[in-house]
């Protein structure tokens, strides 16, 4: 089945997936909510519709009772863009690479003009990117707390790691309602389960973790900018196991094949916790993303 062309859009689905996949393979930035994956996952979250004009994906969708779009990797005609941009309350999550074309497009828009619209940076949803073998190694002083609960973990337990497969969805199950129990708070549950779920359907990668083979963790997510980067889109853990999510961000990142030069650890939402502890581990840069409101 066939994306519907502008001015059309419909909610996104499984049906579309494989030219959603190819639309978005090109894409440079690394992204990490420009994937198929990453956009179905939370179709329900943002209330996702799509529609393509011109060779560009348009996303439309909805936050806090606002209305957006995003343009992941092109833009679309400037009548287009004009209409979208004036009938949504703002056009989310610009990559840097079309940074220039929004700015030109806001200069020549004659509502953009009329309002005094600006480009912003939008820091909350900055991509945080490590070198894996930074996070694979952990060497060097600056790792050095990290690098010592990782050690008090494996002086605990004895895990073991192996590959999430679609056989070992139950035992990840088990862990994500362990997680939901203790957090308190939905978060992301439901994303996580359809991901699990959907592992074989959507193509995404990941690893479980056992102690004496009890399921204590999972991580799952996919390549990026033509797999030079791998996106972390989920990472649950049994908080009983001090150190579990030390260990995780460790053990996965050397496993990855050495052809992801980058680990992208999505972004801090503006949580100031959060902020702090990705922080921590270091980042060698960010994927930055900027929004324009009016």
């Amino acid at each position: 089945m066939e994306l519907p062309r502008y001015p059309e859009f419909a909610p996104i689905g499984l049906e579309f997936q494989s030219e959603i996949q190819n639309l978005l393979s090109d894409a440079p930035d690394g992204v990490s909510e420009y994937t198929f994956s990453n956009l179905y996952l939370f179709r329900r979250k943002y209330a996702y519709m799509v529609s393509v004009s011109s060779g560009s994906l348009i996303v439309h969708g909805e936050k806090e009772g606002e209305k957006f779009f995003e343009t992941p990797y092109a833009l679309p005609p400037i009548d287009v863009l004009s209409v979208l941009f004036q009938n949504r309350d703002y056009w989310k999550g610009i990559p840097a690479s079309l940074l220039e074309k929004a700015r030109a497009f806001c200069s020549q828009d004659e509502f953009c003009r009329r309002n005094g619209v600006e480009i912003v940076e939008d820091r909350d949803n900055f991509d945080y990117l490590y070198n894996r073998i930074d996070l694979a190694e952990l060497s060097g002083k600056r790792f050095h707390k990290k690098r010592n609960l990782v050690n008090a973990f494996l002086n605990s337990y004895i895990p073991q790691a192996f590959p999430l497969t679609e056989d070992r969805v139950p035992d990840a199950m088990k862990v994500l309602d362990h997680w939901l129990q203790d957090k308190g708070e939905e978060g992301d549950y439901l994303a996580s389960k359809d991901a699990l779920e959907l592992i074989g359907a959507l193509g995404m990668t990941g690893s479980i973790y056992y102690i004496n083979r009890r399921p204590v963790g999972w991580c799952l997510g996919e390549g990026l900018a033509r797999n030079t980067m791998f996106v972390v889109h989920f990472e649950k853990g049994i908080d009983d196991y001090k150190g579990v999510y030390q260990y995780i961000n460790q053990e996965f990142a050397a496993s990855l094949p050495e052809h992801f030069v980058f680990i992208n650890r999505e972004q801090d939402l503006g949580d100031e916790g959060l902020r702090q502890a990705k922080m921590t581990y270091r980042p060698a840069g960010f994927v930055n993303k900027y929004v324009m409101r009016h």
